[in-house]
């Protein structure tokens, strides 16, 4: 008989829910349909899970197809209308910056946390990671020091995890992540650090970017065999991380912000609008500078697609006088136009210009390269109005540009400044590029995924963000 007077013992403790299906993200810069046929690890996986087409953004550009894919929504929404944009507020143009701030909209991890309280996410590489709510961060960043050297770094956060990557894996490998040098080696730092994390915090979600493709695509187009060689590279190098996934029981999508197209056509389109009389530039030490403040109309280029950004309503038909015959642009957007894209915000140009299949646009703006400001010659992402994918070569006309590369290299380990003035000012060498729609889904950006039928024949990047809560058992 039970005693009337004794305590009732406690409550039992909750059940835990159970854990999300653990996720990994893989975005693989460029991956294409016909690039995957070289890819024999990542075909396997498609081939015992499921693969789809991915329709992508305009602009197809890394900052806004990744914003989308983490959001959901298009750029008009989250307002990440390209890589940099003209930063009205502050009468500059600013590319690369990397406040998650300035992307709008419920991300991914918030949503994932409001299912499941606790949700634990890993950023290695995606853009915009700094001052994002994910747990384990990771993304490059040059130390700046005060006498001008730019040395190779990366941020982390929480800050401990810098030195032990860096203990284990060297300083990241930033002169191969970008410029001249770029190659398989920033990846495989990625994939090791990606490897680690996994292994050691086991997020629920972790974000990897890998970048390799983006560099011989670009340099010598889709079709070149360097560029085929490269997506075995990749493919190689990222075979282990894959199998640590398997081990682990994750989940694994891989998927591609654009397809990199053939081109053989710059097109100079601020060039164009300084011949209209619409683009001013000012002088210093006999250097010109793009004046944005002062300028009637200029471009901000940024592959394939250019925002144009016109001072007063009254120039708007100059500026497309200007533009509307220059070979190589094939449509200019106006407000009704950007709103059907998904471009209208106010970030976007009054004009938004997208490029013939086999055209891009460059960012030049002098029309004497002996007035080229000096940044025209570096690996200067920052400072750049627009995209420079020249960055990608060393000059072929200067015989001597290997010496002075490597003068400067030995001037940088003993600790001095110095100028790595090795980019040409000829930008006829560029082979691929992307920004536009793609002409075809072989040419275009895919998703596949580790789980058999988790896609359909067709996946919208506005789509991705609900499948990976799904594929994760959130919704």
């Amino acid at each position: 008989m039970t005693d009337p007077g004794a305590p009732s013992p406690p409550p039992s403790p909750p059940t835990p829910a159970p854990r999300p299906t653990p996720l990994l993200v893989l975005d693989v810069v460029g991956l294409t349909p016909r690039l995957l046929d070289r890819m024999p690890r990542l075909k396997a996986l498609a081939a015992s899970g499921s693969q789809a087409s991915l329709t992508t953004v305009l602009p197809a550009v890394t900052c806004a197809a990744q914003s989308t894919f983490l959001t959901g929504l298009l750029p008009a929404e989250h307002g990440i209308v390209g890589n940099g944009w003209y930063f009205r507020e502050l009468g500059d143009v600013l590319l690369w910056r990397q406040h998650n701030g300035l992307v709008s909209g419920d991300k991914l991890w918030d949503a994932a946390r409001r299912a499941h309280p606790g949700y634990t996410v890993a950023n290695v590489c995606w853009w915009y990671a700094m001052g994002a709510d994910t747990d384990f961060t990771v993304t490059p960043r040059p130390v700046y020091y005060a006498d001008g050297r730019k040395e190779p770094d990366c941020y982390t956060r929480p800050p401990a995890l810098h030195d032990e990557l860096t203990d284990r894996f060297g300083t990241f490998p930033l002169f191969h992540f970008w410029g001249p040098g770029a190659d398989i080696v920033s990846s495989r730092w990625i994939v090791d650090a990606t490897r680690h994390i996994m292994r050691t915090r086991d997020p629920d979600l972790t974000l990897c970017y890998l970048p390799h493709l983006d560099y011989d695509l670009q340099r010598f187009g889709p079709d070149d065999p360097r560029s085929h060689r490269a997506a075995a590279e990749l493919d190689a190098v990222m075979g282990p991380l894959l199998d640590d996934a398997r081990r682990a029981g994750r989940t694994v999508v891989a998927l591609s912000e654009y397809g990199i197209t053939r081109v053989d056509r710059p097109v100079d389109v601020n060039r164009a609008l300084r011949r209209a009389g619409l683009l001013e530039v000012h002088t210093q030490d006999g250097m010109e500078y793009l004046d944005p403040m002062a300028s009637r109309a200029f471009a901000v280029a940024d592959h394939q697609l250019a925002h144009v950004y016109v001072r007063r309503p009254e120039d708007l038909a100059a500026t497309r006088q200007a533009l509307e015959g220059l070979p190589g642009v094939e449509r200019l957007l106006d407000d009704e136009g950007k709103k059907a894209q998904g471009l209208d915000h106010f970030r976007s140009g009054e004009i938004v210009a997208i490029a013939e299949p086999d055209a891009w646009f460059t960012y030049y703006y002098w029309l004497d390269d002996s007035r080229a400001p000096d940044f025209a010659r570096l690996v200067e992402i920052h400072r750049k109005p627009g995209y420079d994918p020249v960055e990608l070569f060393m000059d072929p006309d200067d015989p001597y540009v290997r010496v002075k590369a490597a003068t400067a290299i030995a001037r940088k380990k003993l600790g001095m400044r110095y100028r790595l003035a090795v980019v040409p000012l000829d930008p006829s060498p560029i082979r691929g590029s992307h920004g536009r729609p793609p002409p075809s889904d072989d040419e275009g950006p895919l998703i596949l995924c580790s789980t058999p039928r988790a896609l359909g024949g067709r996946v919208a990047a506005t789509d991705v963000k609900a499948l990976l809560l799904r594929l994760a058992g959130l919704n």
